[in-house]
């Protein structure tokens, strides 16, 4: 039994709570000078012996240390010997438990992803140990309109509210998830061709575009307005170009028609996989449409990817695409990333190009790189530590850091389990569940 009465109590705890957060606000405002790393910003050439200070989760300043002058009051951490790069951008992920393709219908814009993402499941710490801090989570690709996707940081939240990233119009950032090819084929109401595929399309979009000029003509009456469509309602904001579409599609004669698409409607395009981007490259570039490329480093899955191949990126860079690489998580392991873009250079792609393609050239398709994709004062404070070279198969993600705050350390024992694998590393609850032990 306590000494102290209750009203004692209650002061004690109003001003322990007052102090913590008092403690919290100091160290969010605290700066912090990174020094001594090779620092590569993705906007500008490579620095060495590099200083980047922080403060508010934003960058403040980045050059060498004959430039950035560390003030007196910094905390400096010594980063001698490591690389820092921005902090990575996957355009296409399935992490967080998200819901795939609903069975139920073809076609479902109004479906969001938002509403079916665990954000305590521990792939999104996979996601972090391998540097991924921004991150497009989409629904699956066996449907036609599979519905939005979300971008999320990957800060540590409760909720996947604490994760969310706004737009400057207020709603929650993200796309819209439309796939072509064999995966969203099947028994009616499917389509059973690619042609009637293309058809469920149009005629979902032609009555978009009625249902717009049907509200344009109301101007505001609400006995004139349409009945509220959540479908409609969400591919009318695809064809106002806020919402851009990420666009499963594998062969040569599939992108081909997701670019007919995109030129009858005139929404913003992504196109998602491209597997065979590199035979229509120069059709591509025409149409000025970004590639988000997935680079496998095994043989098998589906027919239609047969001719996938590491050339890809390099084929769609000579020919003038804006190109990116993503994970397709768990097809590609988030803590991989890295490996897609060593590989593309491996096929003769540029280095410069394919570190953008991980990071800033990723921002851009996301409508992000004003906050995250490159080091440059004024950004977010999204970047990563690594032990060595960004594309060397012996290089680790040492620390991942997002808007200023560590969000993955691997001297943690509990991180490096979830880097390295082994028992527990998938399952939170296996720690509390037996005889747990470093």
């Amino acid at each position: 039994m306590s000494n102290f009465s209750p009203r004692r109590l209650r002061w004690i705890n109003f001003l322990c709570g007052a102090a913590a957060l008092l403690v919290n606000a100091g160290a969010q405002n605290q700066m912090t000078a990174f020094v001594g790393a090779k620092i590569i910003p993705i906007s500008s050439d490579p620095i060495e012996n590099g200083v980047m200070l922080v403060q508010e989760g934003r960058i403040i300043a980045i050059g060498t240390k004959a430039s950035v002058a560390i003030p007196a009051s910094a905390v400096v951490q010594d980063a001698s010997g490591k690389i820092i790069m921005p902090g990575l951008v996957d355009t296409h992920s399935h992490i967080g438990q998200v819901a795939l393709a609903d069975k139920s219908s073809p076609v479902h814009p109004e479906v969001r992803a938002i509403d079916s993402i665990n954000v305590r499941d521990a792939s999104l710490q996979r996601a972090r140990a391998g540097g991924i801090t921004t991150v497009n989570i989409m629904p699956g690709s066996g449907t036609l309109i599979g519905g939005q996707t979300v971008y999320l940081k990957l800060r540590h939240g409760n909720t996947i509210d604490d994760l969310m990233i706004p737009t400057k119009s207020g709603r929650v950032a993200g796309g819209l998830k439309m796939a072509n090819g064999t995966n969203p084929q099947g028994e009616p109401p499917f389509p059973g061709t690619r042609g009637k595929a293309a058809a469920l399309v149009r005629e979902n979009f032609v009555a978009a575009q009625d249902y717009r000029e049907k509200i344009e003509r109301a101007k505001g009456d609400p006995e004139k307005l349409p009945a509220r469509d959540l479908k409609l309602e969400i591919l009318v904001d695809v064809l106002k170009g806020e919402r851009v579409v990420h666009h499963h599609t594998h062969r040569h004669d599939d992108i081909m028609t997701v670019l007919r698409l995109k030129k009858e409607f005139g929404f913003r395009l992504v196109l998602q996989h491209v597997s065979e981007g590199y035979k229509v490259a120069e059709e591509i570039a025409a149409m000025k449409v970004p590639c988000s490329v997935i680079v496998l480093d095994s043989p098998g899955g589906k027919l239609e990817a047969r001719d996938m191949d590491w050339k890809t990126g390099g084929v769609l860079e000579r020919a003038g695409v804006v190109v990116g690489f993503h994970t397709d998580d768990y097809v590609t392991d988030s803590r991989l990333f890295l490996r897609s873009a060593a590989l593309a250079v491996r096929a003769g792609m540029t280095r410069s190009g394919a570190l953008r393609a991980v990071t800033k050239t990723n921002a851009v398709m996301m409508d992000m790189d004003d906050k995250v994709g490159s080091l440059e004062p004024g950004k977010d404070a999204d970047f990563i530590v690594l032990s060595g070279d960004p594309l060397s198969v012996y290089t680790r993600v040492l620390e991942t850091w997002v808007e200023g705050k560590k969000v993955f350390d691997r001297s943690d024992p509990k991180d490096r389990l979830v880097a390295t694998g082994g028992y527990g590393s998938g399952n939170p609850r296996a720690a509390h569940l037996c005889c747990f032990h470093e």
